[in-house]
């Protein structure tokens, strides 16, 4: 399919019924498809081809519209019912090009005219799967925000490591396993290697292993035949078919049960799957990526993980460091977030303080990479400023920045330190107002005269100090200005 401009790899994974009561043409083009890599199954009975469009499920339907017994129209209307995701082509001659037209009218993708140009039903067999992988991806991304990955920071030494094993392993087919903890930024990792990766043009699709059910995990991976359970209606596509030539992400691969292990187990050994309710084999052409925080080794041990599937997952193994373990990537990733959310909610945000900043490093991260986007997102929504300040961020960050510089101050005592603090605190404030006692009074929900005080008392009303700045009144910059 080279010359077609179809998505390299597609043809191989796709199945096509030619529909035509002229037995030579079907066999040939069998024979020319095949040669194509095409998976090609013919018929030459409406009634035959209906029987296999259930059972094959085909990505194309090359459909005669002249055909004895049942109508291709007829057949046409029957099909777009069965599987509305199915893209028809329909075969006509010179002299009937009106009727495909009709045909396309009620769902037809395009129609070939006998006898056939080899490179120009090429062209038609390529946009067709085209269609259908572009159908799937405006499907995924209807539900994810692919750009909010885009860019993974990391400045620190382990972070560098993690990514040098990263891009060494995106080329090849090899899986690859993600382990840390919650937040650590594995999802973020996971596309980086799919963009990496000889598959980039191809779906990245995210299947969140602990969200589901069992029965829905299932269904949701491999798909289901119409009527292979209460509420299937009609057929559906799994992700692993819908990623075919592309990525799959196994988020939270440690919590999958037992018996839908053994099922993914197999598809990793033998690059083929079952829909729920289904007997035909379907080839997975993709690539896994799995992640899990648990300890999968633990879990073996436990009996809550197969051994087997814990060597597949194990073939490149990469762990995140939490984020309190490389503090030099804070300030570079909450940068980042501002900029992000700066734009997002349109604040014409400067920066952040050196005091809020030395705050985000002092944090412990908990939750890690994901809190500390949390806590910038909150930060640009509430900043009263032009710049983020230590009362815009959460209160245990704020309570960590305070006793983090209490511990470094050792030799001084809980008083001492806590004036500096309070110094610190209202000089910084004093500069977003520009001198503005009033404002800065209400953005630290103090009374001005006790602030005026304050001032004096801790040395900032001097010649030259913060408080000494004109009390020019400037109007308060409201939340969400620009």
């Amino acid at each position: 399919m080279a010359h077609s401009g179809a998505p390299s790899g597609s043809a191989s994974s796709a199945r096509v019924l030619v529909v035509d009561d002229d037995t030579d043409l079907g066999e040939s083009l069998r024979d020319r498809l095949g040669a194509l890599g095409f998976q090609v199954s013919v018929a030459d009975r409406g009634p035959e081809a209906l029987r296999l469009v259930r059972e094959e499920a085909p990505a194309i339907v090359l459909l005669d519209l002249v055909l004895p017994g049942m109508d291709g129209m007829v057949v046409l209307d029957a099909i777009r019912r069965e599987d509305p995701e199915i893209q028809i082509i329909v075969i006509t001659a010179h002299g009937t090009i009106a009727r495909a037209v009709e045909a396309m009218k009620k769902g037809a993708y395009d129609f070939v005219t006998k006898p056939f140009d080899p490179k120009h039903l090429e062209i038609v067999l390529g946009k067709a799967l085209e269609r259908q992988a572009l159908r799937d991806a405006n499907a995924l991304l209807s539900s994810e925000v692919g750009d909010r990955y885009a860019a993974i920071i990391g400045e620190s030494p382990g972070m560098e490591a993690v990514l040098d094993v990263a891009r060494r392993a995106a080329p090849s087919a090899a899986t690859v396993l993600l382990l840390g903890e919650s937040g650590t930024g594995k999802e973020v990792l996971a596309r980086a290697i799919h963009r990496w990766s000889a598959r980039a043009q191809r779906l990245f699709v995210v299947v969140n292993c602990v969200a589901l059910s069992e029965d829905l995990l299932e269904s949701e991976l491999f798909g289901h035949e119409k009527g292979a359970f209460t509420g299937a209606h009609q057929q559906k596509r799994g992700k692993l078919e819908v990623a075919q030539g592309g990525t799959v992400f196994l988020d939270e691969i440690g919590d999958i049960r037992p018996a839908l292990q053994a099922k993914l187990l197999r598809v990793l050994q033998d690059q083929t799957f079952e829909r729920v309710g289904g007997t035909r084999p379907i080839h997975a052409d993709v690539r896994f990526i799995a992640a899990t925080n648990r300890d999968l080794g633990q879990a073996v041990r436990q009996g809550q993980f197969r051994l087997d599937l814990f060597y597949r997952l194990h073939v490149v193994a990469v762990t995140l460091p939490p984020l309190r373990e490389r503090p030099a990537d804070i300030p570079p990733l909450a940068r980042h977030f501002l900029e992000r959310y700066r734009r997002e909610v349109k604040r014409d945000l400067a920066g952040l303080e050196p005091a809020a900043l030395a705050c985000l490093r002092r944090y412990t991260w908990p939750g890690n990479v994901r809190e500390l986007e949390n806590a910038i997102e909150r930060a640009v929504v509430l900043a009263e400023g032009i710049e983020i300040g230590v009362r815009d961020l959460p209160i245990e960050v704020r309570d960590a920045g305070l006793s983090g510089g209490l511990v470094r101050e050792g030799g001084r005592s809980f008083h001492a330190a806590l004036e500096d603090y309070k110094r610190g605190l209202i000089a910084s404030t004093l500069r977003r107002t520009a001198g503005n006692r009033t404002q800065a009074a209400r953005m630290l929900g103090l009374q001005r005269t006790y602030l005026s005080r304050l001032i004096r008392d801790l040395g900032l009303a001097g010649p030259g100090g913060v408080g000494s700045l004109p009390a020019a009144e400037p109007e308060p910059i409201a939340v969400g200005s620009e």
